[in-house]
């Protein structure tokens, strides 16, 4: 098949990789505003360039990945599925709750797949995790922790587009905390601090946080995020029910340094990058993609998916700034 991508920054230059790589995808088609970044795309993969987003929907191509700036994401979705085109685009939807709404009534019922992405869903440990819990092997689940620490802070320009720590960084482990468990989140309190980096504090976000959801079965889920862990990038989920309990994450590459005395775990070189701890998750997800283009599959991560995540960030945001509980309902009502 024949895929384009839109937008050749840091991901979409991954994602090109990586589709050069499927078998099934027989030629790329790109743009990107900076001609630079479509020029070494072309030249390193043989894709072809096209000189603007109309243009490369026209190019025949079968689907399209969005890697653009987040700004360009609702217009570039919109655009691919009135084309006709099934389209995959880097999370979130839109920058803001009131865009991604009006995104997903501008593709409801069309018959045009839309996936979003969220790695984590196709990652192996995830993937075990999940599958574990639907089988019932954990018995009822009582509590979840979810975990997401970056190495370092991103750069003062990405902290003041970001739309804060919960939006940019926690809906990862918002989403994943709904696809392992199958559960809704109902309510939220969470908390924040900011005790490094100068620019996060200036930008009016926190750079550790803490949150208590409360699914809708009662199960409480605790979600732990910081910018700043010099040991590395670490992602982890415990999943603990009446009959077992269980871990994603807990692997030689874990950045924690044990020192619990004559213990050798974990003794691998730690992840250090997102790229690192998911690459192989991201080819199973732009695997995903060619086979939702192809027909042979729904999108595994929709719209209507992407925009749950991000009311849960949008209630952790609020309950941050007020100090409070807050509900989701509550921010879905505006």
């Amino acid at each position: 098949m024949r895929i384009g991508i839109l937008g050749l920054g840091r991901i979409g230059a991954f994602h090109a990789e990586t589709l050069h790589t499927l078998e099934t995808v027989d030629s790329l088609v790109v743009a990107d505003p900076y001609a630079d970044a479509a020029k070494a795309a072309a030249e390193r993969f043989g894709a072809e360039i096209a000189d603007s987003p109309e243009a490369l929907l026209a190019a025949g191509v079968d689907g399209v990945v969005v890697a653009a700036a987040t700004d360009a994401h609702p217009a570039l979705i919109v655009a691919a599925v009135e084309a006709g085109v099934p389209v995959f685009c880097e999370k979130p939807v839109a920058r803001t709750m009131t865009e991604g709404v009006e995104v997903l009534k501008a593709v409801a019922g069309r018959d045009v797949p839309v996936q979003i992405g969220f790695n984590r869903r196709f990652d192996a440990g995830f993937v075990a995790a999940r599958e574990a819990v639907r089988a019932g092997e954990l018995g009822k689940l009582h509590t979840v922790r979810s975990t997401t620490l970056d190495p370092a802070p991103p750069s003062a320009a990405y902290i003041a587009a970001s739309g804060g720590i919960f939006r940019d960084c926690s809906v990862h482990d918002f989403d994943v905390i709904r696809w392992v468990t199958g559960r809704e989140v109902s309510e939220v309190y969470a908390v924040g601090g900011n005790r490094g980096a100068d620019f996060i504090r200036e930008a009016g976000d926190a750079d550790t946080t803490g949150a208590v959801l409360t699914l809708d079965d009662g199960t409480i889920a605790v979600v732990s995020n910081s910018r700043h862990n010099a040991r590395g990038y670490d992602v982890r989920m415990e999943i603990h029910g009446f009959a077992d309990s269980i871990a994603v994450g807990l692997e030689d590459k874990l950045p924690l340094r044990s020192v619990e005395p004559g213990t050798a775990f974990p003794a691998g070189v730690p992840h250090d990058f997102f790229m690192d701890r998911f690459a192989a998750a991201y080819r199973t997800e732009l695997t995903a993609f060619t086979e939702v283009v192809a027909g042979a599959r729904p999108s595994p991560c929709t719209v209507e998916d992407a925009l749950e995540a991000g009311w849960i960030a949008e209630a952790c945001t609020l309950s941050l700034r007020e100090h409070r509980p807050v509900t989701v309902a509550e921010v879905k009502r505006g």
